[in-house]
């Protein structure tokens, strides 16, 4: 069987201009900008003339999963393989995409484009470089940093004190390393020895401003916003304070625009944006995904790791801030993933065991009942891998229907669209049921109620432990502005858990959460919650994705996943 990369490098592209014309751009005007035959930007101005035409929304739908297991569960293959079986099936359905970070590709698991015959091309670019976003965020956030320092080198006219600046340092690159750095060493023209940390682009603020931004003015006025510092006297010093929001801005004006790129049966596809869900919001930029509402009559989008972050943070912070409406959600879950919630190792989970695939099922019911907490419809995708047996998806649907799910097997990764058309179908019925949706908590919540809240109704926790530092956090920001207490909490931590340890598997209960720190994110407009030992700069592992990777004297990439 040919790997993720062999499938993508024998697909057959068509020029995105076609695409794109097919979604009614205007590619002889100002609407788009090519990178090179297979990769676009669209304009502001495509986007300005669609709604003067005032065209109706799609329907949105959400992909989202179970917790992650190192079995692999498979999200953005079956987002993919979703939008791709909707128009098999004579839906109109453009998909909203993530952008991969550089991190995973060349740390532990290397491809982030779907699989299979369900995958966004060309894989090899949107995987890599693809068309320059995460250079500029990366560019931005750190221009930032310099301009902090170098005020503080030029006389500090705003007393900034330099055991207090809050914004960090970001490299879209696993660096342990540079976790903990001192910068400013050397002679008094250096600059001023510090303190400082770099966390990953894909954490950055300036990302998450980006992916929630509408337009170019608001971007510039998030910018502004970001609380960079404290004085000495403990006021607060805002980005705009430094000045450096336009210049930010400037670098930023094409890295704003959604890129167009299509499926390996030539789907529209929007990739833009890419922040993490266990240490940022997970979610694509607003901007992709109203614009996928305009171009199809169904949106396809996702959210990072499990639903306990991603589709919370797609519900709480996105959907809060944004006014989009979902219409359902899918839930992806493998009979994998399930017996390795039920305590079988790694290289056991091919073999049959029908009692562990009903002992780890406690982590997709959790999953389902949270879901139904925001009043739409849920979809069960069971993702099929060869090794299932019959008795096992049997007990797996058993599952789904005592807990009121609907639910589909989906088999897009060997088969594309054509795999997913039972999924596609059960999907617009969710569709066309009433929705209910709802947000889970109220933005008049006090900051440590509404952690709580996500903590006891999401997560499952018992109580929750707010450590020193994160109580004099919360202090702080209650204390700057009562605007920035009706903010959402964006919350870090483990993927791989419902609780905040990572070795907690299936459904924990009566475990107690703990909150080490608060951070004002004031220009994304929410407050990120650190909890348990998450980190916001990743490491590579002991044989990184990277060392597989090659390409040889024609260009032609190899061992990409």
């Amino acid at each position: 069987m040919m790997t993720d990369i062999e499938i993508a490098q024998n697909a057959r592209l068509l020029p995105i201009s076609e695409i794109a014309e097919r979604l009614g751009v205007n590619t002889g005007a100002d609407e788009i900008e090519f990178y090179g035959r297979y990769k676009a930007k669209i304009n502001p101005s495509f986007m300005k003339r669609l709604k003067s035409e005032n065209k109706k929304d799609g329907k949105l739908v959400l992909v989202t999963a179970i917790n992650p297991t190192p079995a692999g569960e498979g999200k953005t293959t079956t987002t993919v393989g979703l939008g791709m079986a909707m128009n098999r099936i004579g839906k109109n359905t453009v998909i909203a995409l993530r952008e991969p970070s550089l991190g995973p590709v060349f740390g532990i698991k290397g491809g982030a484009a779907g699989g299979g015959y369900s995958q966004v091309l060309p894989m090899e670019d949107i995987n890599l470089h693809f068309t320059g976003d995460f250079h500029a965020i990366t560019s931005a956030n750190n221009l930032l940093c310099a301009a902090v320092d170098n005020h503080i080198q030029q006389g500090n006219v705003l007393d900034i004190d330099p055991r207090r600046i809050l914004f960090s340092r970001v490299l879209d690159m696993n660096d342990r390393s540079l976790r903990n750095v001192i910068v400013g060493l050397g002679a008094k023209a250096d600059g001023t020895p510090r303190q400082d940390h770099f966390m990953i682009t894909v954490a950055s603020e300036v990302m998450a401003v980006l992916c929630l931004s509408d337009s170019i003015t608001d971007l510039k006025k998030r910018l502004g916003d970001i609380l960079v510092a404290y004085k000495y006297d403990g006021s607060p010093v805002y980005c705009r304070d430094i000045q450096v929001n336009n210049a930010m801005a400037a670098l930023l004006k094409d890295a704003i625009n959604p890129n167009l790129v299509q499926t390996t049966e030539n789907t529209p596809a929007l990739i833009h944006g890419g922040p993490f869900a266990n240490i940022a919001h997970g979610c694509n930029s607003v901007m992709a995904t109203k614009l996928a509402l305009k171009l199809g009559d169904y949106a396809i989008t996702e959210a990072g790791f499990g639903a306990d972050l991603g589709a919370e943070k797609f519900f709480d912070i996105k959907c809060r801030t944004s006014g989009l409406v979902p219409s359902a959600v899918v839930l992806v879950a493998t009979v994998r993933a399930l017996k390795y919630n039920g305590g079988i190792k790694k290289d056991e989970l091919k073999n049959e065991n029908v009692d562990a695939l009903i002992k780890g099922s406690v982590n997709l019911e959790a999953h389902i009942n949270n879901l139904k907490k925001f009043g739409i419809p849920v979809v069960v995708a069971i993702n099929r891998f060869d090794s299932d047996t019959r008795d096992e998806l049997g007990a797996l649907a058993e599952i789904c229907e005592k807990q009121g799910a609907d639910f589909a097997l989906s088999d897009v990764f060997a088969k594309g669209g054509e795999g997913g058309i039972e999924l596609a179908e059960k999907v617009v019925k969710a569709c066309e049921k009433e929705s209910a949706f709802k947000v889970l908590y109220d933005d008049s919540l006090p900051i440590k109620d509404k952690i709580t809240c996500i903590a006891q109704n999401i997560y499952g926790a018992e109580k929750v432990n707010f450590e020193a530092q994160a109580l004099k956090s919360i202090s702080e920001i209650e204390s700057l502005d009562e605007v920035y207490s009706s903010c959402p909490v964006c919350m870090a931590k483990t993927q791989y858990s419902l609780s905040d340890d990572p070795a907690k598997l299936g459904r924990p209960s009566g475990f107690t959460l703990t909150v080490r720190d608060v951070r004002l994110s004031a220009g994304a407009k929410f407050i990120v919650v650190l909890t348990g030992d998450i980190m916001t700069m990743p490491g590579l592992p002991k044989h990184p994705a990277a060392y597989d990777i090659d390409v040889d004297e024609d260009g032609k990439i190899t061992g990409l996943f």
